[in-house]
């Protein structure tokens, strides 16, 4: 792998920020919801790095991906699967989210980066910046 990219990687761990509705009288209860580190994978062509991250049950609506200091970040929220009033007879699957975080190095272009996002696979293009081009320079005289 390039040095283009580091990890920053959030520790996995349960966060009790959310809020679930309450369906009686009371108060809305805390919801506990997992933060998962998808797996990645990146490659590196002529042109930049491709990076795939596995993100089941993220959608359009539910993805958020951001280039903020030179930090490229990945967010996306899994919603609850089970149908309204059904009682959990076996769990495998935790309800959580996703979140991952890279460092840039300078040679990403970050006003060309790209996504996609196709059957709960995200596919980000992180272009490499341009090399300067040769040129002639004028010389004038006085």
């Amino acid at each position: 792998m390039t040095n283009e990219l580091s990890r920053q990687d959030p520790e996995p761990k349960p966060s009790g920020n959310e809020q679930r509705a309450n369906r009686g009288t009371g108060p809305a209860q805390p919801v506990e919801r997992y933060v998962f580190t998808p797996p990645i994978d990146i490659h590196e062509t002529d042109d930049g790095l491709i990076l795939r991250a596995d993100l089941p049950g993220v959608s359009l609506d539910t993805l958020e991906l951001q280039v903020q200091n030179n930090r490229l970040t990945l967010f996306g929220r899994v919603p609850l699967v089970a149908p309204e009033g059904a009682r959990l007879i076996h769990q495998e699957y935790h309800e959580g989210d996703y979140l991952r975080s890279f460092i840039l190095s300078d040679n990403v272009d970050h006003d060309r980066i790209s996504a996609k996002l196709t059957n709960g696979v995200l596919e980000v293009f992180l272009p490499h910046t341009q090399k300067a081009q040769p040129r002639k320079i004028q010389v004038s005289g006085s």
